[in-house]
C-alpha cells in the first residue's frame, strides 16, 4: 500500500470516528434531556412541612399559601431546582393584598411524580382551577421565575390572567439548549419545548419582564426575543449586575414585583 493511500484510509478512520462520537452524543443527549433540563433534588421536602394540597392528574401534590384570605390570588411557579418556599416571608410582604399559592412541580418538594412539559401545565391549570372555583370574581395574577416563566406563559394562554409577571424568562426552551449546545442538532431534539413566544402570541395583559445582565443560564438574546414578541411592550425591570440566581437580591427587585402586581 502507497504512502497516500495509508494516509487516506488513516484520515477516512478518524472521520467515521469523529461521525460515530457525534451521532452518540445526539443519541445520548436526547436519552438523558429530562435529566439535563429537570433538578428536583435540592428541592426534597417533607410532605408534613406543607400547608396546602392539591389532586392533579392523579397526583396528591402538597404546598404552601402565603396571606390567605387575602381578596386578590398570586399563582408563583418558581425556577429550576428552586425550593419555592423560601419566598414566603418576601412575598408575605410584599404582597399583603395577595393570597399566594406557592407548589411545587410533580417530582419537587414533597410530591410525587416525574416532571415533564404536559405535566407541569396539567398541574399548573389544576392549581389556577381549583384557587378561581375557591373565589370566581377574584382577579389572579401569575408569576413565573425561569423555568416557571414557561409555565405561566402556558397559563397565561390558556386562562384570564390579570397579570403576568416573568422573571429571567426565555422564548422557547429549545432556543435556549440551542444556545448552550451550538454543535448539536438540539432544537429539534427538546421534547419539553416551553415556547413562551407562541404561548403568549395573544396575551393582552400587562407584562413585567425581569431580566439579569449576567445570566449565564437564560442568555439575554432568549430574553429579548421574548420581550420583542410579545404583542404589547412589557414593562422591564434590567438588573445588570444580576445574575440567573441572584435577582431577588437586589431591593428593587421587590420593590418592583410589589408595584407591578398590587
Amino acid at each position: 500500500m502507497s504512502r497516500n493511500a495509508a494516509l487516506r484510509r488513516t484520515v477516512l478512520k478518524l472521520l467515521v470516528l469523529l461521525v460515530l462520537a457525534y451521532a452518540a452524543g445526539v443519541i445520548l443527549l436526547y436519552a438523558r434531556q429530562r435529566s439535563l433540563m429537570y433538578f428536583p433534588q435540592a428541592t426534597r421536602t417533607a410532605a408534613t412541612d406543607a400547608d396546602f394540597a392539591l389532586d392533579s392528574d392523579g397526583l396528591h401534590l402538597r404546598g404552601w399559601v402565603v396571606n390567605p384570605g387575602q381578596p386578590k390570588s398570586i399563582l408563583y411557579f418558581g425556577g429550576n431546582a428552586e425550593s419555592v418556599e423560601r419566598n414566603r416571608d418576601d412575598f408575605a410582604r410584599w404582597f399583603p393584598g395577595s393570597t399566594v399559592y406557592l407548589l411545587p412541580y410533580r417530582g419537587y418538594g414533597a410530591n410525587p411524580g416525574t416532571p415533564d412539559e404536559r405535566g407541569l401545565y396539567r398541574d399548573a391549570l389544576a392549581l389556577y382551577d381549583r384557587v378561581h372555583a375557591q373565589r370566581p370574581d377574584a382577579p389572579i395574577a401569575v408569576i413565573g421565575r425561569s423555568l416557571g416563566s414557561g409555565v405561566a406563559a402556558y397559563v397565561a394562554a390558556q386562562r384570564p390572567v390579570a397579570r403576568l409577571a416573568l422573571i429571567t424568562p426565555f422564548d422557547s426552551m429549545a432556543d435556549v439548549a440551542q444556545a448552550h449546545y451550538p454543535w448539536l442538532p438540539v432544537r429539534w431534539l427538546v421534547q419539553d419545548r416551553f415556547d413562551s413566544v407562541a404561548h403568549l402570541a395573544a396575551y393582552r395583559g400587562p407584562v413585567l419582564v425581569v431580566r439579569a445582565g449576567r445570566d449565564a443560564v437564560v442568555p439575554p438574546a432568549n430574553t429579548q426575543r421574548l420581550i420583542v414578541a410579545l404583542p404589547q411592550p412589557p414593562q422591564v425591570l434590567a438588573l445588570p449586575q444580576g445574575e440567573h440566581g441572584t435577582v431577588q437580591d437586589f431591593p428593587e427587585y421587590g420593590a418592583t414585583l410589589a408595584a407591578f402586581l398590587r
